[in-house]
């Protein structure tokens, strides 16, 4: 596949292949599945320990609730981490680079996740391990379809074809040929994921900054109403200095004797040390 430049503002118009440059949460994210997939190489038994089982995962439940995280850094041939990787390089790459790598990168891993969630749903009693980042790649391929839907790409290097027909039938073709041992639940659970995300607006990933600003604003609001609840303390306590200069401290009033004395203790708790 190649990417056309035609919606990229840069550069002369034409093809080229792939958009160039590693991103830096997608550099590391390449070099680690890449340090895990020769790892396990030599350690095989990581595969049934780090990929997601969804029979083991229930049975020894909560022992592997590492394993909706840690299956998608893992692959199951050379060819299954190519195409992940290929791909996650091609269509995630201009997707980081606009919304940054902190956005990004949550939603990836949470695309993943939401693979892994989907597949122990719909098939709690799969005893077939899962492994792969197919999942967080279909979450990229709907947000780069919803994106930049009139991108050309070059199938095989030699059909032209719109990002809004290209990634469907991508899709549909993995779907169709892709065998029996593909995880197909978890493909769909990222696409949802990613979906959802697009569709609707809907920015899971700001729940901690919405968070922080109704805690803000919270404060605020805190201290607004204790500013104007000093202004009338002070007011009276002013009211009260007056009356000391027009009658003396002992002509006060009860009343007024109190407001001083609470006005000279929240003082006093202020100036102690916190």
């Amino acid at each position: 596949m190649r990417h056309y430049q035609q919606n990229r503002g840069f550069g002369s118009p034409g093809y080229q292949f792939g958009p160039g440059m590693l991103s830096p949460f997608i550099k590391y994210i390449i070099g680690i599945n890449l340090a895990l997939f020769i790892i396990q190489n030599f350690y095989p038994q990581m595969t049934s320990l780090f990929g997601f089982t969804p029979a083991r995962f229930f049975s020894d439940f909560p022992n592997l609730l590492y394993q909706p995280f840690t299956y998608m850094f893992l692959h199951g041939s050379l060819g299954h981490i190519f195409f992940n990787m290929f791909a996650l390089w091609m269509f995630g790459t201009e997707i980081e680079l606009t919304w940054g790598s902190k956005r990004f990168s949550k939603f990836y891993l949470i695309g993943g996740i939401c693979g892994a969630l989907l597949t122990m749903i719909v098939q709690p009693g799969q005893s077939a391990v899962v492994v792969g980042a197919s999942a967080a790649i279909y979450s990229v391929l709907v947000a780069y379809w919803f994106m930049f839907p009139n991108r050309q790409l070059l199938l095989f290097f030699v059909l032209p074809v719109k990002v809004k027909w290209a990634i469907p039938g991508i899709m549909l073709l993995g779907f169709l040929f892709g065998g029996r041992e593909i995880a197909h639940f978890a493909h769909l659970g990222g696409a949802i994921f990613g979906f959802i995300y697009m569709k609707s607006d809907w920015k899971f990933l700001s729940f901690s900054n919405k968070y922080k600003a109704y805690k803000y604003k919270r404060q605020q609001a805190k201290f607004e109403k204790n500013k104007e609840k000093a202004k009338a303390v002070m007011k009276q306590v002013d009211d009260v200095l007056d009356r000391i200069n027009e009658v003396g401290f002992e002509n006060l009033t009860k009343e007024e004797k109190r407001i001083l004395e609470e006005a000279s203790n929240d003082l006093s708790n202020q100036d102690k040390p916190k």
